[in-house]
């Protein structure tokens, strides 16, 4: 017993270390949590990093399963939606890329690793794959839920008019020409809280009110796809909304501006559930996104700035039918920019700092395993307050402490928790000599 250790303490690790090595021994290690979420409807399924290659992989494993088992029938990414909708168009065979890696040719802005990499190209291969042999009616398909994508969103809305009604897109071009002279849409944020531009708030308002009255005209205009066409077109006009307001509010703090991010991905979600249901499928939905989105933002110290998630919202309307399910790691390597912007690296992850769920983790001497954390044996075996680490797409291990950690009660934050405890790198498609000079422990794995 270490000083300072208390007998509960130690009781509380012995139980741990027996519930994480039984896992890990386990020849379905993930069976008790497929039973966990049985029929829920939505599953979130998080990640530690952007650019962790283990967290891609096995979110894309249980995703398989919950695909083939549970019959989940759409996969909503923490992603631009009109560079989604396109690998949503290549996987149920509509669009006009002829491989994985073509359909992922959209995903240009930073950081092009998060959704152009080696572990998204093998799903998605597996997901057209799969949807070839299906009717159209039963495959799985794949839309995003972010809204950084202004101009994409834009230019998608004015091209759908453009087929069905010429006056339309003509009217849509003319208020959306309100950004015309804006480079990167921060500048437009900037401008306007300067005062040296106008809102163009009022203009893209405008364009998703015509569209929704248009709804019914529009309905029958597009051939057999109509409905989805439609549905494709309003999303993009309400991320034209959202991501005005967006850029237009990030300079008055982080925290609205995070808000509004994620009562839009949210948002989303549910406009996807009702779009599925309309067209007779059933709307269950599997969620990727970086833990700090997919956790119950309540149990965190998140809450105390104010600031909520699309899981916190998620289980503030569904309770727990909606899972929740996060990963954690102690060590090992990271793709990640040092700044934003910058070019992706190969970074070593310094082993978690002590008090941490991941230095939990890692004590229990189990390489792999998972927890259904709803378990009251689990429950109880891990203390309330712990500090978890979070890399997003830049990672500064200099200032570890200060940037990507916060304190968690993980038992409510997640239902479910899957540690690794070493991990390695993503592998982006466009590598770049800053990746190759990447650090790598010499006792890493090859392969990488």
């Amino acid at each position: 017993m270490t000083q300072g250790s208390s007998v509960s303490d130690v009781g509380q690790a012995r139980v741990l270390r027996g519930l994480a090595n039984a896992s890990a021994a386990s020849a379905d290690p993930y069976g008790e949590l497929i039973a966990r979420i049985g029929d829920a409807p939505i599953v979130m399924v998080g990640e530690a990093s952007h650019g962790t290659h283990e967290f891609y992989r096995e979110r894309a494993a249980l995703t398989q399963r919950l695909i083939e088992e549970k019959g989940f029938a759409a996969v909503a990414l923490e992603a631009d939606w009109p560079d989604a909708l396109r690998v949503g168009r290549y996987v149920a065979g509509r669009g006009h890329d002829g491989d994985a890696v073509e359909a992922l040719g959209g995903f240009e802005r930073f950081p092009t690793w998060m959704w152009r990499n080696a572990d998204v190209v093998d799903f998605v291969g597996w997901l057209r794959d799969r949807n070839d042999r299906l009717a159209p009616v039963r495959r799985t398909l794949l839309y995003g839920l972010d809204l950084y994508s202004l101009r994409a969103s834009m230019e998608a809305v004015v091209a759908y008019l453009e087929r069905i009604d010429p006056p339309a897109a003509a009217r849509a071009r003319e208020s959306y020409g309100c950004f015309d002279f804006v480079g990167e849409p921060a500048e437009y944020g900037y401008g306007v809280r300067l005062g040296l531009r106008p809102s163009c708030r009022d203009d893209v308002m405008r364009e998703l009110v015509a569209l929704r009255r248009s709804a019914a005209a529009y309905a029958h205009l597009d051939g057999a796809t109509a409905a989805d066409e439609f549905f494709y077109a309003e999303q993009n006009a309400r991320v034209a909304r959202d991501a005005e307001e967006y850029y237009r509010t990030m300079l008055d703090s982080d925290v609205s501006s995070w808000n509004l991010r994620d009562r839009h991905m949210f948002e989303t979600l549910e406009a996807l559930a009702v779009h599925l249901q309309t067209a007779g499928r059933v709307p269950k939905i599997v969620v990727w996104a970086h833990n700090s989105h997919v956790g119950n933002g309540a149990a965190t110290e998140m809450a105390q700035r104010g600031e909520f998630t699309i899981g916190g919202l998620a289980r503030a309307r569904l309770g727990r039918s909606c899972v929740l399910i996060g990963f954690t790691t102690y060590e090992g390597t990271v793709s990640a920019a040092s700044d934003w912007g910058s070019a992706v690296e190969r970074k070593r992850v310094r082993t978690a700092l002590p008090g941490s769920c991941e230095a939990l983790f890692h004590d229990t001497g189990a390489e792999r395993f998972a927890l259904v954390l709803s378990d009251p044996e689990t429950r109880a075996a891990i203390p309330r307050r712990l500090l978890q680490r979070a890399i997003g797409v830049v990672y500064r291990p200099q200032t570890e402490r200060f940037s990507h950690y916060f304190w968690t009660d993980l038992s409510e934050q997640f239902d479910a928790v899957i540690h690794i405890d070493r991990t390695r790198a993503v592998e982006p498609l466009e590598r770049g000599a800053m990746w190759d000079a990447g650090e790598v422990p010499e006792t890493f794995p090859s392969g990488v």
